[in-house]
């Protein structure tokens, strides 16, 4: 793959990297404290010049932020898109990340695709009326992003329990990918971001692993194969005050053209299903012209499945890395082919702590936005979670 290119207007950085034929990642990060409508604005109008100069649409988008911020921060994105002509009316998922120093703007995260080539488009799903997700359509292959979905429920007599959430916007995704030909059993990768994580985490895993056991998807000795998406759980509120939010990716069946799907387990790690989450390490996306892994939220958790290096940020960081570089290796990726992550720090004077890491191991300019979030294991300082890409071998 081509390496990551840094475009650079003051207060934002926007990082740049090609993902196969036709595939682009666009990480934006503003300067530390920088004035966020500035710095949305300066991230969005270089992210949006890139979109119009290689023909490519937007088809998964996740805005990091403050929530005292939202209003400001959608408002710049939507006026900077506007003025190329680029809709601003799509999905997309924002999620109370603060910046390391204290509230404003995050990051943001893009994934883009050309149109270009027959028989390749792009198109618009829908819940309803309301914009939830993007499908396209490439070298034959299909994949849909569903987005932003959530299991709150109006009304004074609703159920509105955690756990109930956690079902209902599971089976929300269900019933919209079966509008698109689609079952759960198709979904490749899961991002979920929980509200108050910690106080939760554990009924959270038992509704989804009940609902992944109503779809077939929970590993047992008759399957012989790993059948559980590669996925993200982690701590982030959102804008209507629901207990969690849900973003998946899923890739639809096609006659000789569906990429080869393999979900990941790594010899550093125990696998998460040992211990009650039903996730797997990654997911491997094998196409004619790139080699893609959704690396899973990860960690400094051992191959007991035991959080490791307690109190030690630096210790942390450098076991989280190795874990994902071992992940990577068998199928011949490293930390260098992330395209894009996201970070995630307990402390806001951590972040430091990981940039001097990057730096020391040769990934600066890492592809990635950094944000203070609470992960699943109180004891946890550190997660991150990545897309990789690289030519197949």
């Amino acid at each position: 793959m081509g390496s990551t290119t840094i475009y650079q207007r003051e207060p934002a950085t926007v990082c740049a990297t090609p993902a196969g034929n036709g595939q682009m990642y666009l990480v934006a990060n503003p300067a530390p404290c920088a004035d966020p409508a500035k710095s949305v604005a300066a991230a969005y109008e270089q992210m949006a010049d890139l979109l119009v100069s290689e023909n490519m649409q937007v088809v998964h988008e996740r805005l990091f932020g403050s929530l005292s911020a939202q209003g400001v921060i959608r408002d710049a994105r939507a006026r900077s898109l506007g003025a190329r002509g680029l809709d601003s009316e799509g999905s997309l998922t924002y999620i109370q990340g603060h910046p390391a120093w204290g509230e404003g703007f995050a990051g943001a995260i893009l994934r883009a695709v050309s149109t270009a080539g027959e028989g390749n488009k792009v198109w618009t799903i829908r819940d309803g009326e309301r914009p939830c997700g993007r499908g396209w359509r490439r070298n034959g292959a299909s994949f849909v992003i569903v987005q932003n979905l959530h299991g709150l429920e109006e009304g004074s007599e609703a159920d509105n329990s955690r756990p109930r959430q956690a079902e209902r916007m599971i089976a929300r995704a269900e019933r919209i990918l079966e509008q698109e030909g689609l079952s759960y059993r198709d979904v490749v990768r899961t991002w979920f971001y929980l509200s108050n994580i910690l106080d939760w985490y554990g009924e959270f895993n038992k509704a989804r692993s009940a609902k992944y056991a109503e779809f077939g998807l929970c590993p047992s000795p008759e399957t012989g194969r790993l059948l559980l998406p590669a996925s993200t759980g982690i701590s982030g509120d959102l804008p209507l005050g629901a207990a969690g939010a849900l973003d998946l990716l899923a890739s639809a069946d096609a006659p000789n053209a569906r990429p080869e799907i393999i979900q990941m387990t790594n010899v550093r790690q125990q696998d998460a299903f040992q211990y009650g989450s039903s996730f797997s390490r990654g997911a491997l996306i094998r196409e004619e012209d790139v080699v893609q892994v959704q690396v899973s939220g990860t960690a400094a958790i051992d191959e007991k499945g035991v959080s490791i290096f307690l109190d030690d940020m630096r210790g942390q960081i450098e076991r989280t890395f190795d874990n994902v570089d071992a992940l990577l290796e068998p199928v011949g990726g490293t930390l260098r082919n992330v395209c894009a992550a996201t970070i995630f720090v307990k402390r806001p004077e951590d972040a430091e702590v990981y940039r001097k890491i990057t730096e020391a191991r040769g990934l600066a300019p890492f592809p990635a936005v950094c944000v203070v979030a609470d992960v699943c294991r109180g004891e946890l300082l550190f997660e991150m979670d990545g897309e990789v890409a690289f030519e197949p071998r």
